[in-house]
């Protein structure tokens, strides 16, 4: 059956390819070699600059999609052995940016910038990215699997290079030297693909080099243009990158009355080696991560664990080639977050598992093969029962056709020596194919993949099985996905929120993109999803094959000319719970949801982000209706004032008043707190949470100074205080404190 199923799926991806065609033909740019010495500093007061082809004829994406941009842009290149060069000037009816910071790796929206994209290896999926705003604040990202959706665009990921900007009267100047270092790219390789895209918040204007539908991305890699080298490319020399680091912390539980301060010093060693030009080679030894963004806490009313993407440096080049394997958040069996928890097997609680040291291989082997290795050693933790353990991933890609391609994966976790009454598996193995199919001019989009666990003991149903298709116009969107989870698919390094289940889920939208002086665009939505119970967990509320629950969403949403967004939703539920649920995580011990109650519930909700470009911006989304057996009311907000550069000041409440009758007492759910996001200059930052949570009655305060005080070397200080908030907002006692500093420097031998 399921052979069967396969191959249908890839004789209907054979037919797609063969009626694919490239999109957006253009001029292809040449790239001339220079001998010149060039300083990148936004001054431009080099010969080379004089004598360049200036790229233009940029396109409107907003607020139009069918004219040439009002702001003109110009863009040169040139490049020596070491370097490629990128100067744009970019046209302005004044100097009066929106620049909300002077922090790296800015988002692109509600400020002014430039951003270069590079498809390196012409594969149309992966692309690197780097940017510059007016006052010279860089970023620099990685787009995957085509950039068709936001998630694939990775602005986390840091390396090397060197650029600054200047500003005048009516324009101004971006000047870039990125390293061949830094980039990958196949030796000897004469062809790449580029693209180029602009925010001009002044006429409130985004513009592409190549012309890009208004319901696509801006960073869309099926709309790029070719780039010609004038002599083959070589490899740029010994690309090896060490990154040594020191940290030192102290740590003070007070809900331990005999308890003392603990204090704590290590150091540790990344690096770097480019192995060849398109593959990369990444080591630790004793990694650190305090110095990682902390997650912004958020009001849990689901049954079901929520999804945090990954932020760690040492995960995120080709990150793609180990995470996209299975569908999201729905069934993916490698989620990196879990390399370094552990779950406690008496409480069920997360525990941090120290990691000995790593190793990560990852790249193209050439234009069409891309392969991914790691290992990583994690410690043992004897007092919970935990042995140290061993991951290991593999992943093969093998590109296909256009754009399209075959992967192979396999994920062990091994035990690695033993605790004498632990309780712990000995290894949890995963392995699995896929086949995905993206289209020359990216509006097809599909996937099928089979995966097999493989655990000590043997168990029914070890595999998950599931496809998807997307087909895209400019005014209209379908799409089909089904996952089938087997009740025996135990993925430990994995995300599977729900096993057992057949999930289908049916989706259509509709763009609209009327003559108006008000809307720039809108659509209408309908997202279906049914699930299954398949029968093997033992559970006697289902009999097997059972629709067990439907869910109906239905969006409208548009965005305004005036850069604001918003819209409606409406979300029908019905479901029978398959195991007792307090969705307020707040009453007393026994009152909950029982398992086998069904319920039909509607709840609406509507949303809208004012104009980001104006100082002071908020977002606001209020919902009402019905939830399980009573009611929900609540809203989820966000006000920011900007005082440009250097920085804002965000407060954010999220409130639910939940009552679901009976034994049930009402309950008022708050997560409230403002963000102090600072930037004293280019190189020194600070950001602070503040964050009240009734619902883990907890409030937290977590600040990061961070100083660059180097190209990709930093010194952080992280401040961490939690406080018992079971008394509100009236009372609170201390319950543990941190205070960690960490310094990092990036060395190129």
């Amino acid at each position: 059956m399921v052979g069967r199923f396969l191959f249908g799926w890839i004789f209907i991806s054979w037919t797609i390819f063969l009626t694919a065609q490239e999109t957006n033909p253009t001029e292809p740019i040449l790239m001339v070699k220079t001998e010149e010495e060039i300083i990148p500093d936004g001054v431009l007061s080099e010969a080379v600059w004089e004598t360049a082809k200036r790229v233009d004829g940029f396109w409107q994406s907003f607020p139009l999609d069918s004219i040439q941009a009002i702001g003109s842009t110009e863009v040169m290149f040139a490049y020596d052995d070491t370097y490629l060069y990128v100067a744009v000037i970019s046209h302005t009816i004044g100097n009066d940016f929106v620049i909300p910071s002077l922090r790296r790796d800015y988002s692109f929206s509600g400020n002014d910038n430039i951003t270069l994209v590079f498809d390196t290896f012409g594969d149309k999926t992966n692309a690197m990215v780097f940017g510059m705003n007016p006052y010279g604040v860089q970023r620099e990202a990685l787009i995957s699997n085509g950039g068709r959706a936001r998630p694939d665009f990775q602005s986390s990921w840091d390396n090397k290079w060197r650029g600054d900007a200047s500003r005048h009267a009516d324009y101004w100047i971006g000047e870039f030297a990125i390293p061949f270092k830094t980039l990958r790219f196949q030796k000897g390789s004469t062809n790449w693909r580029f693209n180029c895209y602009r925010s001009d918040t002044q006429i409130n204007e985004q513009t592409s080099l190549n012309r890009i539908p208004r319901n696509r991305l801006v960073m869309d890699l099926s709309f790029m243009r070719d780039v010609i080298w004038e002599e083959p490319l070589e490899k740029a020399g010994t690309n090896v990158s060490i990154i040594p680091f020191v940290t030192t912390s102290g740590i003070r539980d007070y809900e331990d009355a005999y308890g003392s301060p603990e204090y704590k010093y290590s150091a540790g060693l990344d690096a770097k080696v480019g192995v060849t030009s398109g593959l990369n080679l990444d080591l630790t030894v004793n990694p650190d991560f305090s110095q990682v963004e902390v997650d912004q806490q958020v009001t849990n009313l689901d049954r079901f664990e929520i999804f945090f993407p990954e932020r760690r440096q040492f995960f995120l080049e080709n990150a793609d080639l180990f995470s996209t394997f299975g569908i999201g958040s729905r069934a993916n069996p490698f989620f990196s977050r879990r390399i370094g928890v552990v779950t406690d097997p008496e409480t069920g609680q997360n525990l941090q598992n120290p990691i000995h040291f790593g190793a990560r291989l990852s790249g193209k082997l050439n234009e069409n093969v891309r392969v991914g290795l790691m290992n990583m050693q994690a410690a043992a933790l004897p007092e919970s029962g935990l042995p140290a353990f061993n991951y290991t991933v593999a992943a093969f890609q093998q590109k296909v056709f256009n754009r399209s391609n075959f992967s192979f994966f396999g994920i062990n976790k091994q035990a690695t020596g033993s605790v004498d009454g632990g309780n712990y598996n000995e290894f949890n193995r995963v392995i699995g194919a896929e086949y995905r199919l993206l289209s020359a001019d990216n509006k097809w989009n599909a996937k099928v993949f089979l995966h097999k666990a493989i655990t000590p003991e043997k168990l029914e149903h070890q595999w998950v099985h599931g496809s998807s298709i997307e087909y895209i116009t400019r005014k209209f969107r379908a799409e089909w996905a089904h996952v089938q989870i087997g009740n025996g698919f135990v993925a430990e390094v994995g995300f599977i929120p729900r096993k057992d289940i057949l999930l289908a889920s049916p989706e259509a939208e509709i763009f609209f993109y009327p003559k108006s002086d008000k809307i720039s665009f809108h659509s209408l939505m309908v997202d279906t999803r049914f699930f299954w119970q398949i029968g093997k967990d033992g559970n006697e509320i289902f009999d097997p094959w059972t629709l067990s629950e439907r869910q109906v969403e239905a969006e409208w949403s548009f965005e305004t000319n005036t850069r604001a967004q918003g819209g409606m939703t409406m979300v029908y539920n019905n479901l029978t719970l398959m195991n007792d649920f307090d969705p307020t995580r707040r009453q007393k011990e026994g009152v909950v949801l029982k398992a086998g109650d069904s319920f039909v519930f509607t709840e609406w909700a509507f949303n809208y982000r004012s104009d980001q470009r104006q100082t002071f911006f908020y977002e606001v989304e209020p919902r009402y209706g019905s939830f399980y057996s009573g009611f929900r009311t609540g809203v989820e907000s966000q006000i920011t004032y900007r005082f440009q550069p250097y920085g804002s000041i965000a407060m954010n409440v999220n409130y639910n008043y939940i009552d679901l009758k009976g034994d049930f007492e009402p309950a008022s759910i708050w997560l409230v707190g403002p963000r102090f996001d600072l930037t004293f200059s280019k190189k020194i930052f600070l950001t602070t949470f503040v964050q009240y949570n009734n619902q883990l009655e907890n409030l937290n305060v977590n600040a990061r100074l961070q100083w660059r005080y180097a190209p990709v070397s930093d010194f952080f200080l992280v401040f961490t205080d939690n406080f018992n908030a079971d008394g509100g907002f009236s009372q609170f006692s201390i319950r543990n404190r941190a205070l960690v500093a960490k310094l990092t420097y990036w060395f190129n031998p």
